[in-house]
């Protein structure tokens, strides 16, 4: 990936997106750290945890959309990638209370010495290095994502069969962290986290880095997910969404194609959901509900599928939405509006709010031409001939 292929795969409103949210990724928590407390400028830490929610959330529906929106790959279980990423850095937090927790215990965290626990379980063994639940923030998602990729690709699953089989997968999941004796906390899940690489999570700095951090993390996401649909990679992923039967018939691997971009969609997916966990400070098996995975579907069409920024978009969006509406009166109503967003778009914005937009944008530029030529013939005296009666 070099700096010219990057140059080149950025339009006009990817650069404004970038700079945008490197913009904010530097004025928020200036804005929280330096101005005095009260000021109409500064934002509170509480904001700015929320946004770095937000912006975990616009990670994820980056990585829906590369597969959904230039693949033809829907698939409804991504929350459970999502999950496996943010259980991976919970595991590392939970290593890091060590005595400081409620049975002092320096090993075990206090879920396991609470139900009995004589030693720790070897899923944890390495835990406690921040460098391995980096390595496994990304491993596990994709090691995931390629096993149940092989065998779904290899078999031809496509269409809502595959959909149906990704739910399938984030629900068996969902029970099995439920269950207490698997070891990861079961419906309490992980929680109570004191440092990150020594550093007071709750902490108005910790909190403004963690921001930060998952801005940079976006702003890599979009150029990673940019410079693969740009390529001659993107363009072959776009022609086995189109026509995959064809593409097979050229002789494209499209198993492999397929298998790629999903394990790379997956790892994207735990990265998320690692930023995701120190911002909000817990991660149970609720992450892995179907119903997470088919909302984050729902903002990536409302953003607009295949265009990456309206993906990103249509997170923050939704989300902000889900905020404002589920704090007041409307909450019991909230999930009815988001259904009725949906059809909604499916109906009047079949391409997403981005995505219409750039349809209107581009009818906009071919009428301009056509009005300029009609205008010179007109002044040179040219007209049209007119059919002999």
């Amino acid at each position: 990936m070099t700096p010219h292929m990057l140059t080149r795969s950025l339009d006009r409103g990817a650069t404004i997106f970038l700079l945008v949210v490197a913009a904010l990724g530097v004025l928020i928590p200036l804005s929280n750290l330096l101005l005095p407390a009260g000021s109409f400028l500064q934002v509170p830490t509480y904001l700015v945890a929320l946004w770095g929610k937000y912006v975990c959330y616009a990670i994820l529906a980056l990585s829906i959309d590369l597969i959904w929106g230039y693949c033809g790959i829907l698939s409804l279980g991504h929350g459970a990638f999502f999950a496996l990423g943010g259980y991976a850095m919970g595991m590392y937090l939970m290593r890091q209370i060590g005595t400081r927790g409620v049975y002092g215990n320096p090993i075990l965290p206090d879920f396991m010495v609470f139900l009995n626990y004589s030693k720790l379980p070897w899923t944890w063994y390495g835990f406690d290095m921040f460098w391995f639940a980096a390595l496994m923030v990304l491993f596990v998602p994709g090691l995931l994502a390629f096993c149940f990729g092989w065998l779904a690709f290899r078999s031809r699953v496509t269409g809502v069969y595959l959909s149906i089989i990704t739910q399938a997968m984030t629900y068996a999941l969902l029970l099995a962290f439920f269950r207490n004796d698997f070891g990861f906390g079961g419906n309490n899940g992980l929680t109570d986290f004191k440092d990150i690489l020594g550093f007071n999570v709750q902490a108005e700095g910790t909190r403004a880095a963690l921001f930060a951090l998952s801005c940079l993390a976006l702003i890599l996401a979009f150029l990673i997910c940019r410079s693969v649909v740009s390529s001659k990679l993107g363009k072959v992923l776009i022609a086995i969404r189109d026509a995959e039967s064809r593409s097979r018939f050229l002789g494209y691997r499209v198993e492999s194609y397929k298998l790629f971009v999903f394990t790379l969609s997956a790892c994207m997916a735990g990265v998320a959901g690692a930023l995701y966990v120190p911002q909000v400070g817990i991660i149970n098996p609720s992450e892995f509900a179907p119903g997470n995975s088919i909302e984050a579907v729902i903002w990536v069409a409302v953003g607009g599928r295949g265009t990456l920024v309206g993906a990103a978009l249509g997170a923050i969006v939704v989300n902000y939405a889900k905020t404002f509406f589920t704090s007041g009166v409307l909450a019991p109503y909230w999930l009815f509006m988001l259904g009725a967003l949906f059809i909604l778009v499916t109906l009047l914005l079949p391409k997403g709010i981005v995505g219409t937009f750039s349809a209107w944008r581009e009818q906009a530029r071919e009428r301009r031409p056509a009005a300029t030529t009609a205008s010179a013939a007109a002044e040179d005296g040219i007209t049209e001939p007119k059919m002999a009666e």
